[in-house]
């Protein structure tokens, strides 16, 4: 029989989660430093979920905010940088030949060198779909508290050191974080438009099963909206801004319950995972520039293992092209999906060793 105050008694842990959030997103607000209301709220809470509090975001709320950010990043997709899409074939093409030496990689590094067993290490060399690995690699025998925890590291780290790196050695700096109109000037109809977006986006992706539907679904409706003309509104910067907190919240209240010295034991796996991971997708983006005209950092930014929704919010608060960026991360999402269970059961058929 389900315990009917379980809701009521979640309410102080959320509260206090929310509040450590938006005090550190105040606080990087407050430095000029890049997505600072996301990268911000996961500081704070990480710290305060190593130190003992117990924090925690409901899925359903971090799910509306995921869509309010899917609306946002489908604004960037205006006729003109449609336009440019033309450009983006190679780049894709060679996103596959990326995941492929990424996995085989880092599951050599994950099995082999670190000694976890072989579901374990391929559910987490596997980059992207972070809710999905952990379910299938579960179903198909892996430990998914160490999943969920390295994926989890990894997302930490290339969120904290991508949008600092592009901001002090590449010379791009970061826009206001007031991305938006403010919700007391945009107009009635772009309202209800956008709302719609969110709304109806969830509900065909969902219908469709695309990959990370819930921002991937009202991505593609805002999309079409904005490159039809229909609306060439965002999101009010105050909405964004709260759902920038609630998903940099929802990352650092993961670490709630766990030790300190396992999440440090995991995090040192992770960085040096992530570190080969970042050296291939520099390696890919100086190798592509030149031959398709995009620049450089616009790739690392497409290539590189984050969320979706972090990677495409850091590139548009760095003024990268977001659309390209988020383009290539839903493929990478869709590719790990629905390839990365296809392969592990494949060579799992052929034994253990040939694994």
């Amino acid at each position: 029989m389900s315990d009917a105050s379980g809701p009521v008694r979640l309410v102080p842990r959320l509260g206090r989660t929310l509040a450590i959030g938006a005090v550190g997103g105040a606080l990087f607000t407050w430095m000029n430093l890049p997505l600072a209301w996301m990268i911000g709220a996961m500081v704070a809470t990480t710290v305060a979920s190593l130190g003992g509090a117990n924090l925690h975001v409901p899925a359903s709320m971090r799910s509306v905010m995921i869509a309010i950010i899917g609306v946002l990043l489908g604004a960037s997709f205006t006729p003109e940088v449609l336009d440019k899409a033309g450009e983006w074939p190679l780049t894709i093409a060679c996103l596959v030949l990326y995941l492929g030496l990424i996995v085989a990689v880092l599951f050599f590094y994950f099995h082999r060198i670190v000694g976890l067993d072989a579901p374990t290490a391929y559910f987490s060399a596997t980059p992207g779909g972070l809710s999905e690995m952990v379910i299938t690699g579960a179903a198909m025998g892996a430990d998914d508290r160490t999943i969920a925890l390295i994926h989890s590291s990894r997302i930490l780290l290339v969120v904290l050191t991508i949008p600092l790196w592009y901001q002090l050695m590449t010379g791009v700096t970061a826009t206001p974080s007031a991305i938006g109109p403010s919700i007391v000037a945009i107009g009635l109809v772009d309202l209800v438009v956008l709302s719609a977006c969110a709304v109806v986006g969830v509900a065909v992706g969902r219908l469709l099963r695309l990959p990370a539907y819930r921002l991937s679904g009202p991505l593609l409706a805002s999309a079409v909206v904005h490159a039809t003309g229909l609306s060439a509104s965002a999101p009010p910067w105050e909405v964004v801004a709260v759902a920038q907190v609630v998903v940099g919240s929802a990352i650092g209240a993961r670490f709630t319950g766990v030790s300190v010295r396992r999440v440090l034991g995991l995090m040192v796996i992770a960085l040096v995972s992530t570190v080969v991971m970042l050296a291939a997708t520099v390696a890919f983006a100086l190798v592509l520039a030149p031959a398709t005209g995009i620049d450089w950092r616009s790739i690392v930014l497409a290539y590189a293992p984050g969320g979706l929704a972090e990677m495409s919010l850091i590139a548009l608060s760095l003024g990268i092209e977001t659309a390209f960026v988020a383009t290539h991360h839903v493929i990478r999402i869709a590719l790990i999906v629905v390839g990365a269970p296809l392969v592990f059961a494949r060579f799992r058929s052929r034994g253990d060793g040939a694994a």
